[in-house]
């Protein structure tokens, strides 16, 4: 009995050395691996068995010599030839790489099949175990978020088309008691496309709505404002000192009312006072002040209330003018002025030139209120296996990418430039 265990946990050791080495020069990986291709290229494809034993996987397994040939010499696939030195292993140049052409790209995307229902924290040896009686894979796919988790997704690639049809027969398969979404990849991307057109539906109805009810709420506080401000206007003209200033104006009433905003120009005739108060009181108190003749550095002024249509009209320009100073006054105080860095002081005629400049700013009181869940696209790969990157020696310049040791790769396989490929050894 225990032979019989030893001679099974052999050959399922063999097994599983054959099935990673003949994944490292298998069709879908050799392309894809940076570090694989450069050392094929220094010795007629040949790569030494000490380069080949740093690689992650394979050194979990073994890294005995004659255990990796053993294995290899029970492969019928004769993927793999080894050197008469019994020291080197390189792809037999009988099977060439297949030429990456759309004829290609279709079979790959015919034989590829998405999976989702794995717990998220399963790992490569554990989705390899559940589908060993399931048919031939060359790639295994862990799909995972930027943050490098898997999803409990993958893309699963089968040798043939063939058996990929077959699997995609039976759909209710299972994962420890869970459901499995099973889809061809075809499937797969039709259906992230549906779901991409209607989360975009939503989205612009959604920002439609908002955009209403964002609208609908300023209307509303437009009006409020209006309302609470119904009452508060005094229209003023007459033959007016073309140096009359709102500077005036505010020091007439300034015992009489206060005042939130003066429409009015130097050298024009006319203008408007919105008072915080009712405009009439106000009035009656300067009239009363001054024996009913009110004038504006010394001219006659005709001075009369605003009602009705014509108030809303002056309310509604006054607001955008209010609203149009506030914005302007927001970004010159958020600009940034040069200086000699963070919290330094620019030089001394550009403070004096702010200093002038407020100086002769003059401002009134006012009461402004102020997956997919999942990628959609297809995987595009890397040139370098996560697997098999080498080990790099030297100074890295300053600024330049860290970049790892084989020691300190992960276990999982070649990686894609967005989502990250476990290495499949099927």
């Amino acid at each position: 009995m225990a032979e019989n265990g030893d001679k099974e946990q052999k050959l399922d050791l063999d097994t599983k050395i054959c099935e990673q080495v003949e994944y490292y020069f298998g069709d879908h990986n050799l392309p894809r691996d940076k570090f694989l291709n450069q050392q094929i290229l220094l010795d007629d494809g040949w790569v030494p068995l000490e380069t080949m034993i740093k690689f992650n996987r394979l050194s979990k397994l073994t890294k005995d010599f004659n255990t990796i040939l053993q294995a290899l010499k029970q492969s019928k696939t004769e993927l793999l030839e080894i050197d008469e030195d019994k020291c080197k292993i390189r792809r037999s140049p009988a099977k060439p790489l297949p030429e990456l052409n759309d004829e290609y790209k279709n079979s790959l995307k015919n034989k590829s099949v998405y999976i989702k229902g794995f717990p998220t924290s399963a790992n490569l040896d554990d989705i390899k175990e559940w589908l060993k009686d399931k048919g031939p894979i060359e790639n295994i796919q862990m799909r995972r978020t930027l943050q490098k988790e898997f999803k409990g997704s993958i893309f699963l690639i089968f040798n043939t088309e063939d058996e990929a049809k077959k699997f995609l027969e039976d759909r209710n398969r299972k994962y420890n008691d869970s459901d499995m979404i099973i889809l061809s990849k075809e499937e797969y991307f039709a259906k992230k496309n549906q779901e991409r057109k209607l989360n975009k539906s939503e989205e612009k109805a959604k920002s439609k709505q908002e955009n209403e009810e964002a609208q609908k709420q300023a209307e509303d506080a437009e009006r409020k404002l209006m309302e609470e401000r119904v009452g508060r206007l005094l229209k003023f003209s007459g033959d007016l000192d073309n140096m009359t200033s709102r500077e005036d104006l505010s020091a007439l009433f300034q015992a009489h009312g206060d005042i939130e905003w003066i429409d009015f120009s130097r050298g024009a005739k006319e203008g408007i006072v919105l008072f915080k108060m009712n405009a009439k009181k106000a009035l009656d108190k300067a009239m009363a002040a001054n024996n009913d003749d009110l004038k504006l550095k010394g001219k006659a002024v005709k001075w009369e209330l605003i009602e009705g249509d014509a108030e809303k009209e002056a309310l509604k320009k006054i607001m955008e003018d209010k609203q149009e100073s506030f914005n302007k006054r927001k970004g010159r105080d958020g600009r940034k002025f040069k200086g000699k860095g963070r919290g330094g002081k620019g030089n001394d005629s550009s403070q004096r030139k702010r200093i002038q400049f407020q100086g002769k700013k003059k401002k009134f009181d006012s009461s402004d209120e102020d997956d997919m869940e999942e990628s959609v696209s297809p995987p595009k790969v890397t040139a370098k296996s996560e697997e098999s990157a080498g080990p790099k020696n030297g100074t890295e310049a300053p600024g330049s990418p860290k970049k790892r040791s084989l020691d300190d790769k992960a276990d999982d396989g070649p990686a894609l430039k967005q989502s990250k490929t476990e290495a499949g050894d099927q």
